[in-house]
């Protein structure tokens, strides 16, 4: 048993025995929780704490631990989101043209509550927030509740692909609304999700906001960059290391040094009223350079809310977004005449995105090594 996953399997197997010992006492179901945790049994962290804190609400050890494994099973960017002013108004907007009195709504992944409040406040009759994470849905309750739209909004836990049509929707919704893009738009399922939602929640003729999207790119230079470049270390050379960086490397759509050298093209564009694309999905787009040195390509996001307005996080020194960009260098940057085109490839297996150039330019505007 020497191995830790024998030693991981062994711990779930005894682990509800070991919550039944434990009975109604608070400070072992807090450790209980900790240990669910570690043995990556998920799914049991947030029962076993807040019934820990329900148990020994005066414990300050219990609570001290529990909030510190609640906390870890919300990432941060949930708060970087929900202060994401222009895309929250990007959303409201469009919720809004879509709402009518009565109509019946499908919120996906909707953590805070937000936009199915945003949906409420524009009249809908009736909301389902559809949210995985058992810690977030509760946090919607509450917020819903304390918001004065209980009456409207109902909080379901679990993933939109297990909603049972009746039981859980009551009915074909006629707006689906969801926010469950990534940086590169793919990594949180959003095709697969959505692909069934429009063909199995969503009513003929309904709406789904966003309506599509599309993987964003242009030639780029990032002076940051250099900062994490591996040179000369307390008198050693260590470029060699520079091997083993990650790619791609994430970059704040606001970032000073961080400068579009081509007009921006659509590498891959998704329709999410329909069927999802067969993986893996390949895209290509042409690049036509500027004429200024670039070192590498940026990637961002376009989410297509509706027929008349779209969402772009697009880099910017005015740019504001939660969604990063994604900056995929070159080996060495390449001096290219205004006018060059170079050819940029993706593909993607419906959650990771890899971007890569071809190159079609002459060898003599490539740098010499």
């Amino acid at each position: 048993m020497n191995d830790k996953r024998d030693m991981k399997a062994v711990a779930r197997a005894g682990f509800e025995p070991m919550v039944e010992a434990a009975g109604r006492d608070g400070r072992k179901l807090a450790g209980l929780a900790g240990l669910a945790s570690k043995i990556g049994l998920r799914g049991r962290v947030y029962p076993l704490a807040t019934e820990a804190r329900a148990l020994a609400p005066d414990d300050g050890e219990v609570a001290a631990r529990t909030q510190q494994l609640i906390g870890q099973s919300v990432p941060r960017w949930h708060f970087n989101m929900l202060r994401d002013e222009p895309r929250n108004a990007a959303f409201d907007a469009a919720i809004r043209r879509a709402v009518t009195p009565g109509t019946h709504v499908l919120d996906i992944g909707a953590g805070s509550g937000l936009l199915s409040m945003m949906a409420a406040r524009a009249g809908a009759g009736r909301v389902v927030a559809c949210e995985e994470n058992p810690a977030i849905a509760d946090s919607a309750r509450r917020i819903v509740a304390a918001n004065g739209y209980a009456d409207r909004i109902r909080v379901v836990t679990g993933n939109s692909t297990e909603l049972e049509l009746e039981s859980d929707l009551e009915g074909h919704a006629d707006v689906i609304v969801s926010e469950i893009v990534s940086n590169n738009l793919l990594a949180e399922g959003v095709l697969t999700t959505l692909a069934d939602a429009a063909s199995r929640l969503l009513a003929p003729g309904g709406q789904m906001i966003p309506m599509g999207g599309a993987v964003m790119v242009a030639l780029a230079n990032w002076g940051a960059a250099t900062r994490t470049h591996m040179a000369e270390v307390a008198g050693f050379d260590l470029d060699g290391f520079n091997a083993l960086a990650q790619v791609p490397r994430n970059v704040a759509v606001s970032d000073a040094t961080l400068t579009l050298h081509s007009t921006p093209a659509a590498l891959l564009s998704f329709d999410f009223t329909g069927k999802a694309a067969r993986e893996p999905h390949r895209g290509a787009a042409t690049l036509v350079s500027d004429g200024t040195p670039v070192s590498g390509i940026v990637q961002w996001i376009r989410l297509d809310l509706d027929a008349e307005a779209s969402y772009e996080n697009r880099p910017g020194p005015d740019a504001k977004s939660h969604w990063g960009a994604q900056f995929y260098p070159f080996d060495a940057p390449l001096d290219l005449a205004a006018g060059t085109e170079l050819r940029v490839v993706g593909v993607h297996d419906g959650h990771q995105l890899l971007v890569w150039r071809e190159d079609r330019c002459p060898r003599s505007e490539l740098p010499s090594s």
